[in-house]
Order: structure tokens, then C-alpha cells, then sequence
């Protein structure tokens, strides 16, 4: 289980650090009436998301992964992953680097609603962000091919599962807690981080996406030659 915990390190990281979803959640974790429900309501439904997803890829990744160890063949979902999310990395930091739109950016109006959105609608768009952001999409299916590839038995691999999710949403549970534990001390230092992120969330992703792209499309690469 240690083994595959590494394994999965890139994309706990990658899907932790992309910049839209830590910006959304710092502003409705800010906002002032009803902040804390808000976000609790944005990181819980990314969360119920990432389960269904769980529930259903994993299944069939798992299945794909069993007749290619018993046909003793490399299972090329994997390799196939990576080298998607390489190339999806690549693409997202061309297009930050020419200051074009990212498809995977929460849309200019959303940001600007975000004071007036209810914590139900903030549990709407936290539904939405896993599914329309193709980057969180290739994060979570490439740890799910790279648990069902480990054979770990179902009750294992759920639990992988479980720490993979826990691991990819770190950066939004800690602003949650650190508001909890220090609700007055909290507020100007998370306004503050927001702020700071919505500025610089463009050299952010280009270097992020960079770094991960380069590394996810060698990765794709040579397992489909191996």
C-alpha cells in the first residue's frame, strides 16, 4: 500500500495545487455571511464527486487491469493517462503563457457572484468543478488506474482511494480548519492568501502545469514503449 501511496504522490500534488479550486474556496471561505458553510458545502461536494467517480471508473479500470495481468500484458490505460494529462498540462500552460483563457478557469462572472452564492449553491459548484476541469478529471483517473494496476484487493484499494481524495483536497480542508480553530485570527490572513493567488494564479499554473506536464508525458511515453 506504501508502494502505490508514492506512486500516486504526482497526482495528489497535481490535483492539490491547481489554483482555481484553492481560489474559489478561500473566497466563499471569506465571505461574509455564511463563509464556512459555503466552503464546508464546495469542498463536500468535490469530494461526493471524486466518490462517484471512484465508484464507477474504478470498477472498470479495475476490470481492465485484471484481464491485462492475467493475459500476463502491460495494461496501457495508464500509460495512455499520462501521456493525455501531459499533453493537457502542456496545452494549459501555453495558453497562460500567451495570456489566453484556460478551459479548466472558474468562469470571470462566477468569481464576482461568489459573495451572493448560498452554501447550497456553493455545494452545486463544487459538483461542477470535477467534472468541466479536464486537468482534476485525468488527475483522479490516473490514481485510479494506478490502484486498480496494483491488484490491492477491493477493501485496500477503497482506502488508497480514500487518502488520495483526503491528500488532493489538503489545500481546501486546511483554510476550513485553520477558521474553525482561529475564527477572528483567520480572517485577514485567508483574505489575504486569496488575494494573493487570484494575482499570481497565472505564473502559478504555467510553472505547475510545466513542471507536471513535462513529467506526466515522459512518464506516458515510456510506458507505452516499454
Amino acid at each position: 500500500m506504501g508502494t502505490v501511496l508514492i506512486s500516486l504522490l504526482p497526482f495528489i500534488i497535481g490535483s492539490a495545487v491547481v489554483p482555481v479550486q484553492i481560489i474559489v474556496s478561500l473566497l466563499l471561505l471569506k465571505s461574509p455571511d455564511q463563509g464556512l458553510l459555503k466552503a464546508v458545502g464546495f469542498v463536500s461536494r468535490m469530494t461526493i464527486t471524486r466518490l462517484f467517480q471512484g465508484l464507477i471508473f474504478g470498477f472498470i479500470l479495475s476490470e481492465s487491469s485484471a484481464i491485462a495481468a492475467g493475459e500476463n500484458s502491460k495494461n496501457p490505460v495508464i500509460s495512455t493517462l499520462l501521456l493525455v494529462l501531459g499533453i493537457l498540462l502542456l496545452i494549459a500552460a501555453y495558453k497562460k503563457w500567451r495570456g489566453e483563457d484556460d478551459p479548466d478557469d472558474s468562469p470571470p462572472k462566477l468569481l464576482t457572484m461568489i459573495d451572493n452564492l448560498t452554501p447550497l449553491k456553493a455545494f452545486g459548484v463544487g459538483l461542477g468543478l470535477p467534472l468541466i476541469a479536464a486537468k482534476l478529471w485525468v488527475f483522479t483517473l490516473s490514481a485510479l488506474a494506478t490502484i486498480a494496476s496494483a491488484q490491492l484487493g477491493q477493501s485496500s484499494s477503497a482506502i488508497v482511494y480514500l487518502l488520495f481524495i483526503l491528500l488532493a483536497e489538503s489545500l481546501l480542508i486546511l483554510p476550513i480548519l485553520v477558521r474553525i480553530l482561529m475564527p477572528e485570527r483567520s480572517q485577514h490572513s485567508l483574505a489575504k492568501l486569496s488575494v494573493w493567488l487570484t494575482h499570481n494564479s497565472r505564473p502559478i499554473t504555467v510553472i505547475v502545469s510545466i513542471v507536471f506536464g513535462l513529467f506526466f508525458l515522459k512518464s506516458g511515453i515510456s510506458g507505452l514503449l516499454a
